[in-house]
C-alpha cells in the first residue's frame, strides 16, 4: 500500500496541495429540484426534505398482483426499463416501480448517504406509494448494495428479493482474503487505485477523480467498466437501450446535479466500511415468509 500513499502524495503536491485536494469537493446539493432544467417526473418528499423521483410501468399498481421495486445500478436511472416481456407483465399482473437513487436523475442528493439510508429511502417510497405491507425488490449491479440494505434493515417489508450481479465490497470483513485479492487484481490498475482511495481515503476521492496526473477509474465519467462486465451482461445492456414510450430508455440525467453527487458518492458508499457484513447476516426470513435469490454472471 506504500505505492498508494506515494501516488497520493505526488498528486497532492502537483495538484496544489492536499488542502485544495479536499476543499475542491463541491458542496452537498439538497434542493436540486431548483437547479437546471424543470423537473417533470413524479416524486415524493421524504421525511428529511429530499425529493425522490420515481416511475411506474406495467400493470397499474391498484390492479397489480405483484408490486416490484427496481433499484438501478451505476450511472443509470429510473428510466432504464427492466427487460421483461410485456405479455408476461400483463399475464402475471406486475407493477414495476423504478426510482432515481439519491443523487441520480431527478432525485436530490443525500449528503450523509450510507448503505443503511438506501433501505430507508426505499421503505418510505413504498409506504408513500401505498404498495402494501410487503413488496418485491430487484437490485441490479451497484443497486445490489441497496438490496443488501433492505434485507438487513427492513426484511419485514419484503415478499422477495433478487440481486442481479450485485456489486461486491472487496473489504467485507468475512470475505476470504484470497478471494478478495484474486477478484481485486482482475480489475484494471486505475480501478484498483480508485477503489482503494474510495475505501481508505474517502475524503480525497473527489480530488483523486478530478486530477489528471494519474489515470483514474471510468467512474468519473460514467463510462462502464469493461473488465468487470461479461458478455451476457453486455448483451442485456445493449438490448435495454431500446426506446420506451417514444423516448430514450436511459436519459443522460444520471449526473444532472454533479458527477460527485451521483457517481463518486455511489462508489464511496459501496466501498465504505459497512454497518454490517453481508456474509455474516442472519437469515432475514427465518420462517420462510419470503425468499432471496442471487443471479451471477459467468464468463
Amino acid at each position: 500500500m506504500l505505492t498508494h500513499f506515494l501516488a497520493l502524495f505526488l498528486v497532492a503536491v502537483t495538484g496544489g496541495g492536499a488542502h485544495n485536494f479536499i476543499i475542491n469537493q463541491p458542496p452537498p446539493l439538497i434542493d436540486s429540484f431548483h437547479v437546471g432544467s424543470p423537473i417533470t417526473s413524479p416524486h415524493i418528499r421524504l421525511r428529511d426534505g429530499r425529493h425522490l423521483a420515481y416511475r411506474e410501468y406495467g400493470v397499474p399498481k391498484e390492479k397489480a398482483k405483484y408490486k416490484i421495486v427496481v433499484v438501478h445500478g451505476f450511472d443509470s436511472s429510473k428510466n432504464e426499463t427492466f427487460p421483461v416481456s410485456k405479455d408476461l407483465v400483463q399475464e402475471l399482473g406486475i407493477c414495476f416501480v423504478a426510482f432515481d437513487r439519491a443523487g441520480y436523475g431527478d432525485s436530490n442528493p443525500h449528503p450523509t448517504r450510507t448503505v443503511m439510508s438506501e433501505s430507508m429511502d426505499i421503505d418510505e417510497l413504498a409506504y408513500q406509494l401505498k404498495l402494501g405491507p410487503k413488496f418485491y425488490l430487484i437490485g441490479t449491479s451497484m443497486g445490489g448494495y441497496s438490496a443488501y440494505s433492505c434485507l438487513k434493515y427492513i426484511p419485514q417489508r419484503l415478499s422477495g428479493v433478487v440481486l442481479l450481479v450485485p456489486a461486491v465490497n472487496y473489504w467485507w470483513p468475512s470475505l476470504p482474503a484470497d478471494v478478495s485479492e484474486s477478484a481485486f487484481k482482475k480489475l484494471s490498475i486505475m480501478n484498483q487505485q480508485s477503489f482503494w482511495v474510495a475505501h481508505n481515503l474517502p475524503f480525497l476521492f473527489c480530488g483523486w477523480m478530478k486530477q489528471n496526473f494519474f489515470k483514474t477509474s471510468p467512474a468519473n465519467t460514467g463510462i462502464g467498466v469493461p473488465e468487470t462486465t461479461c458478455k451476457p451482461d453486455l448483451e442485456i445492456i445493449n438490448q435495454n437501450q431500446s426506446p420506451v414510450n417514444g423516448t430514450d430508455a436511459v436519459e443522460s440525467k444520471s449526473t444532472n446535479d454533479a458527477v460527485y453527487e451521483s457517481l463518486c458518492r455511489d462508489v464511496m458508499v459501496v466501498f465504505s466500511n459497512w454497518e454490517f457484513d453481508p456474509l455474516q447476516m442472519e437469515n432475514p426470513f427465518p420462517n420462510d415468509e419470503a425468499s432471496a435469490s442471487m443471479v451471477k454472471c459467468t464468463r
